[in-house]
């Protein structure tokens, strides 16, 4: 029988004053005790809702019978049948807007907590288990990814699995994509990211990492070397600014590049040989999961104080409210309904002769207001006239969005794209329009989740084997 109670068990958690100041992971996990109390919440209901809401189609109440009996390898091969990142969904995926926010237990209280069970199933397993996946017999046919980031990694798990030749072909010098260098250390660690990506190089992926295709190699070089498809999932690396004054200063970041330095290069590390500036007073500008990200690491490179800016309300706020929630204990303010008109710098004499030279000395802001809803649904923030001020900040860190690198587009023949650079696709396939070459992701969709990148690249998995198959 099902325990009724309303509330999901909490996830424990770091204490705020100490995780704020280090980089080990905030969330601790469920032990066996809390997962099998959590499992014994679900109804297992028959028509299956939340599974309607996941983008990679686990058989969500079938893995949560599994962890009700204690059987916990048996639900890690059932989610596994769906997801080639398990461990990482766990952790990263918004199951609040997915799955969960499906789940009948929702209805009359808090849904199951299918997120924090993935993440303890997969946990388990990579603690408990030694059993290598079995590599599938070669069917002779050879398939190109282009990225290793949640999309990439997708598709080549489930293509490898149907016994193709996979490639995965990665620009850094390290496999993941965004999962190494945009999410950080505290919400997940990279040892949880090399393990699944040695567990789908266990099934016979090859990852060629230091390979920037449109540069090192192009799509078309890629069908040369006897590959049949080719699936774009290099994501959006390439950041937005806002464009107003003061963006060239010293102290001035866009997200990606703050995050790639201390995700991917170390930064927080003392023996790191990549610079970061350690400033005290830093601005963040955006209100979305990768905002957070960048706030709650700059409090942990030792900023005195860090702040939000965002031009809406808490209401709107895109972000995760457990991301939210968390940056809030930590300590970061949230500077809401204020929007950034110009990023003031000092200059001397030198610096007048060279402005590259300036360093952040404030960010002039306006306060808002919210108007009438936009085209998204969200109302409009309005500047209310005469209401300028300054903040006292040393380093600017611009998180308004990003947009897929435009080197593939430019370096092959008859690929279309949208006018923000996001390759254009078959919906149900993910076939771009060049014959052969399929997209996915945040290349196709602008900056999005991990999880849905990884049904799309699911889809063209799906879509790859009926192409070639049909050959």
């Amino acid at each position: 029988m099902a325990d009724m109670s309303l509330k999901k068990h909490e996830m424990p958690t770091q204490d705020p004053k100490l995780r704020a100041h280090n980089f080990s992971e905030v969330a601790t996990g469920y032990t066996e005790e809390l997962a099998l109390a959590e499992a014994a919440r679900c109804l297992g209901c028959k028509n299956m809702p939340c599974v309607k809401g996941c983008p990679v189609k686990i058989h969500i109440p079938a893995f949560i019978e599994k962890v009700r009996e204690g059987d916990f390898e048996g639900a890690y091969e059932i989610i596994s049948q769906a997801s080639s990142l398990p461990a990482v969904c766990g952790r990263v995926c918004p199951q609040e807007t997915q799955c969960e926010s499906l789940c009948i237990r929702g209805i009359k209280g808090e849904p199951v907590g299918i997120g924090r069970l993935e993440r303890f199933v997969a946990d388990w397993h990579n603690e408990h288990s030694d059993k290598a996946p079995v590599k599938p017999q070669s069917n002779g046919h050879k398939v190109a990814i282009v990225g290793s980031g949640p999309a990439g990694l997708t598709c080549a798990g489930d293509l490898a699995r149907l016994g193709y030749e996979v490639t995965v072909f990665e620009a850094l010098h390290l496999a993941g994509g965004v999962l190494v260098y945009g999410i950080p250390e505290f919400r997940l660690p990279k040892a949880i990211v090399k393990k699944e990506v040695d567990t789908l190089k266990a099934l016979g992926v090859k990852v060629e990492t230091n390979m920037i295709i449109g540069k090192t190699l192009t799509v078309d070089e890629l069908f040369d070397m006897g590959f049949e498809s080719v699936f774009i999932g290099s994501g959006a690396g390439l950041p937005r600014f806002m464009g107003i004054e003061g963006e060239s200063l010293k102290g001035v970041y866009s997200a990606n590049e703050f995050l790639t330095r201390n995700n991917l290069m170390k930064a927080y590390k003392d023996s790191s040989s990549t610079p970061i500036l350690h400033a005290q007073k830093v601005a963040v500008v955006g209100g979305g999961n990768v905002a957070m990200d960048a706030a709650r690491t700059a409090l942990r490179l030792g900023a005195e104080k860090v702040y939000i800016v965002y031009r809406r309300s808490l209401d709107e706020l895109p972000a995760r409210r457990e991301e939210v929630e968390h940056a809030m204990e930590e300590g970061v303010e949230f500077k809401l309904l204020n929007n950034p008109v110009k990023i003031l710098g000092y200059r001397n004499e030198a610096d007048r002769r060279d402005p590259k030279n300036g360093t952040v000395i404030g960010m002039e802001c306006v306060k808002m207001e919210l108007g009438e809803p936009d085209e998204s649904g969200r109302r409009s923030p309005v500047e209310i006239k005469d209401s300028n001020f300054v903040l006292d900040v040393d380093s600017v860190i611009i998180s308004i969005g990003t947009s897929p690198n435009p080197l593939i587009k430019d370096t092959t023949e008859g690929l279309e794209v949208n006018r923000r650079g996001g390759i254009v696709v078959e919906e149900d396939t993910g076939l771009t329009s060049r014959e052969g070459v399929f997209a996915g992701g945040d290349a196709v969709t602008g900056a999005a989740t991990v999880i849905l990148a990884m049904g799309a690249g699911k889809t063209a998995a799906r879509a790859i084997d009926e192409y070639i198959s049909s050959k």
